[in-house]
């Protein structure tokens, strides 16, 4: 190897046949580019509304993909509607009311709180089948998909309590306190099953299958709308189970609903805060699940 030095500028000397290094050019000389202004909050708002509007379709296609699905759900109500009104009805006796203006609402009642298994069971078979892992990896919050998953079914459950609104009206019953209370009442039904369905939602992300769901849900649901006024007054269980329903969320559900629809006949209500103010309880319930439920599921998605 050889070197060679320059007698002109009197350079180091440079080795021959080796490529002279790049110099890069000094920071300050490199093209800034700067990102243009925006409003990080309203664009994260836009792009969550915008998950939720897109996994909420891809929701309601698999739905439409599996009649099924929509059939046995509005059937199995309409079932309880027939049963209890023309089977049980004769020999069901409530002071100050006709029983089928007694049952409906509770009827109405059990309809969206059963509808609440399926964010369950389809947020179960997600997980089942690494789909919820996909949505993981991509750009998506999670709340975005529990709440796309619960919209869904809110849709499923308006189109069956419709459904049991004709019902009722086929089997001799009315809404009798005017049109403006009868939708208040099927919004506070709509309103309950949404905050329900985050309890569901939790279950069906700790459960290891569908199939599980479908025995811890109704461990938690039987309880919740047979232990209530839904199908017989209160007053007639025993006391520790009449204690349980007068404070039951879903019995003050169909007290309000009652009350809303004009449908109570003149019994009272007995003589607790939550069936003395219905309504009231109603919606502490409602804000009580969702902030207790909404959270522990996110987290709960985060963690799987």
């Amino acid at each position: 190897m050889t070197c060679s030095y320059s007698s002109l500028d009197g350079n180091q000397p440079t080795t021959a046949g080796r490529t002279a290094r790049h110099t890069p050019p000094p920071l300050t000389q490199l093209p800034l580019t700067q990102p243009p202004p925006t409003t990080a909050g309203r664009n994260n708002v836009q792009h969550w509304l915008s998950d939720v509007r897109a996994i909420t379709i891809r929701n309601l296609i698999r739905l439409k993909r599996n009649p099924d699905v929509i059939t046995w759900g509005v059937l199995q109500p309409v079932m309880f509607v027939l049963l209890f009104s023309q089977v049980f009805g004769g020999a069901i006796q409530v002071p100050g009311a006709d029983y089928t203006k007694f049952l409906m609402a509770g009827i109405f009642t059990q309809t969206v709180v059963f509808g609440s298994t399926f964010s369950g069971s389809f947020m179960a078979e997600d997980k089942k089948k690494g789909l919820l892992d996909r949505f993981k990896t991509l750009p998506i919050a999670n709340s975005a998909v529990l709440v796309a998953r619960t919209v869904a079914d809110l849709v499923l459950n308006t189109l069956t309590l419709l459904v049991m609104v004709a019902t009722g009206f086929l089997v001799g019953w009315r809404f009798e306190a005017g049109v403006g209370r009868f939708l208040a009442g099927i919004l506070l039904l709509l309103a309950f099953s949404w905050a329900f369905s985050w309890v569901l939602v939790l279950l069906g992300l700790i459960v290891k299958s569908p199939e599980a769901l479908n025995s811890a849900g109704f461990m938690v649901l039987f309880p919740l709308t047979f232990l209530s006024n839904a199908f017989v007054p209160a007053e007639t269980m025993p006391t520790v189970l009449r204690v349980f329903a007068e404070w039951n969320p879903v019995s003050a559900l169909v007290q309000a609903s009652r009350e809303l629809f004009g449908n109570t006949g003149g019994a009272p209500a007995p003589n607790t805060w939550a069936m003395q103010h219905p309504v009231l309880g109603v919606f502490a319930g409602i804000v009580l699940m969702t902030a207790i439920f909404a959270p522990l599921a996110v987290r709960r998605y985060g963690r799987i």
